[in-house]
């Protein structure tokens, strides 16, 4: 019987690359140190819980890089992308999941898996010599006495940014009389989010509040570290330029209250967070303003003028390792092969980007371990565009966190523009895949 792959971090990623890795016959420890030892963002102690966001972002495959990866995702037998499907919510085009039974099908799932065997531990420090196979897949809040432990091995500095988690406010709470149910461009089931609209001299003083209200204040350790351009605080981004907001997370194209003739000047935008349609979150709202700010500000909203809220916005610090320079094409850590790295701490954004990190970390230790050989996906697939973009597509000495995107893609065979051209890299990818795919299951066998 081969040596266990030891996972350090029960995440998304993590108990991504534990379920790939045991579904191709390996023998897999989870190293979880939540309840032992909790985090500034988790609530609970199951596997995979969402502490952001409850959405994965767009579901359109052959449109959207993101969508394209939560196909590949699916092909390839994402326990992720399984759980999300099945605890699924009305988000118009976008895959929005019911947080609290998506990590606990995934909880249950590994718990109950053969080959899984999940040690409720904090690991502080380097693993121990004689694991032949480790994946860190720590997460953003990695544990600093093991932070500390990678950089004396890598001889770098972590880099770091903040990332921000949005409010959610109870449906009761919400004024219909001045809010209505609608979808972008009625995009979806036509009405999956609830809008509330503002005049022009409403956004002038919700923006003026934003800006002059209370922030939280940081440790100074914190102060150099910069924030992650895809998910600002809403009132950086309203620092940016008074029209900001409109142009971004507020703007009100594609919507229009039926009842009103006159169209919004900016419109807020709610979606919702779990099956029974009570909770909903704030789009775009991800916040560093105090706690008792966020609810004066917030009930300046049309419609929120009474909402109560579930949870408030805050912010955690993340840290991620400068993967371009330290890590193979096989997510290794140059220094010590014995270890890899998937998920959030190796640089990538997002939810499914995270997850699609540890699935190929755990297909990559589990043919190491068990004699087989697997190559990289192609840089053509969502898969493979990620995982180059990290492991030596990036510059090193400006590396930042990245979502995926059709930017990292190859060109698409023949000349195309706009949605013909996605169109085109997205068949191209799913194609690619079935083939890296198929070669994995055959080099298995």
């Amino acid at each position: 019987m081969s040596d266990p792959i030891h996972v350090i971090g029960g995440g998304l990623a993590g108990s991504e690359a534990a379920f790939q890795a045991a579904q191709a016959g390996a023998k897999v420890v989870i190293h979880e140190m939540r309840p032992v030892r909790g985090t500034e963002a988790h609530i609970t102690d199951g596997l995979a819980e969402l502490v952001c966001s409850n959405s994965f972002r767009s579901d359109d495959w052959e449109n959207n890089a993101v969508g394209l990866l939560h196909e590949e995702m699916r092909r390839a037998g994402s326990l992720i992308m399984r759980s999300a499907d099945q605890h699924r919510l009305p988000a118009g085009g976008a895959l929005a999941v019911d947080r609290v039974p998506f990590s606990q099908t995934i909880t249950r799932t590994l718990e109950t898996h053969p080959n899984i065997t999940i040690a409720r531990e904090e690991i502080a420090g380097l693993p121990p010599d004689d694991w032949r196979a480790t994946i860190i897949a720590t997460g953003p809040l990695t544990s600093p006495p093991l932070a500390d432990a990678i950089r004396g091995l890598t001889g770098e500095d972590s880099l770091s940014f903040f990332d921000a988690i949005a409010p959610i406010v109870n449906r009761d709470s919400i004024d219909f009389d001045i809010c209505w149910m609608q979808s972008r461009y009625d995009k979806g089931e036509g009405a999956d989010y609830i809008n509330c609209p503002m005049t022009a001299e409403e956004y002038d003083a919700f923006i003026a509040a934003l800006l002059s209200g209370e922030k939280t204040d940081f440790k100074e350790w914190e102060k150099s570290t910069p924030y992650f351009e895809g998910c600002l605080p809403i009132e950086v981004m309203a620092s940016r330029g008074p029209e900001t907001l409109r142009f971004g997370p507020m703007k009100p194209v594609g919507l229009h209250d039926p009842r009103k003739v006159q169209r919004p000047h900016a419109v807020v935008q709610l979606r919702q967070d779990n099956a029974l349609g009570t909770l909903w979150n704030m789009v775009g709202f991800q916040t560093k303003l105090k706690h008792g700010e966020q609810t004066r500000i917030f009930r300046m909203i049309p419609g929120l003028q009474n909402a109560t809220f579930a949870r408030l916005g805050g912010l955690h610090r993340n840290t991620f390792i400068n993967s371009p320079r330290l890590l193979d094409a096989q997510l290794r850590l140059k220094a010590r092969p014995s270890l890899r790295f998937a998920g959030q701490v190796t640089g990538v954004e997002g939810y499914v980007e995270s997850a699609s990190i540890g699935l190929l970390a755990g297909r990559f230790a589990a043919a190491e371990i068990l004699g087989h050989s697997v190559e990289p996906p192609p840089p053509t697939t969502a898969f493979g565009a990620l995982l180059a973009h990290i492991t030596g597509g990036a510059d090193a000495k400006t590396f930042q966190p990245m979502n995926v995107n059709f930017g990292l893609f190859p060109e698409p065979p023949a000349k195309t523009r706009g949605k013909d051209r996605k169109r085109a890299q997205s068949h191209r990818a799913i194609a690619d895949l079935e083939v890296w795919l198929g070669t994995a299951k055959a080099a298995a066998e």
